[in-house]
């Protein structure tokens, strides 16, 4: 059975969907997508905490569906901006998982994950899927993925 390894970048998935669809994303029928006759070796969901009661339900799901959540605390700048990426965690999370993996999913549209995506395919000698919102995926990391899955309708909650 293939092997599969998933990383969601939590915030730019929320973002990316709001903005184009103004709906949620569905993680229950990208799940069920994404793991179709496939054994999953590691899933990982990437957030920031903000220590909300709703946050908290959230990531109860996302760990009922089967992601283990990683979080990191919100950090707000004295200038008003906010901080709370996780480039770097996912990048060695991805690399860690990549030699136990048939294929690694990334999913989110930030172009900063193209050299994670080339370096899988190109080092590793892993496939590469992506997920990502079509008009609000960096192009670049479309093109450094084996194959770019739209989030449409087909993964939205109605």
């Amino acid at each position: 059975m293939v092997k599969v390894a998933i990383f969601v970048d939590v915030q730019n998935v929320y973002y990316t969907v709001r903005q184009a669809y103004k709906r949620n994303f569905d993680y229950n029928k990208f799940w069920a997508q994404a793991t179709e006759g496939r054994d999953v070796i590691k899933a990982i969901a990437y957030a920031i905490d903000r220590g909300d009661r709703k946050q908290r339900e959230f990531q109860n799901i996302l760990r009922a569906i089967g992601f283990e959540v990683k979080l990191k605390p919100y950090i707000q700048r004295a200038d008003g901006s906010a901080k709370g990426d996780w480039d770097v965690g996912i990048t060695l999370d991805a690399i860690e998982y990549a030699e136990q993996a048939d294929v690694i999913v990334i999913v989110s549209g930030d172009g900063d994950f193209d050299l994670l995506a080339t370096k899988i395919r190109e080092v590793h000698g892993k496939r590469v899927e992506v997920y990502g919102v079509p008009q609000l995926t960096a192009n670049s990391l479309i093109q450094a993925a084996n194959e770019f899955i739209p989030i449409d309708e087909n993964i939205l909650l109605a």
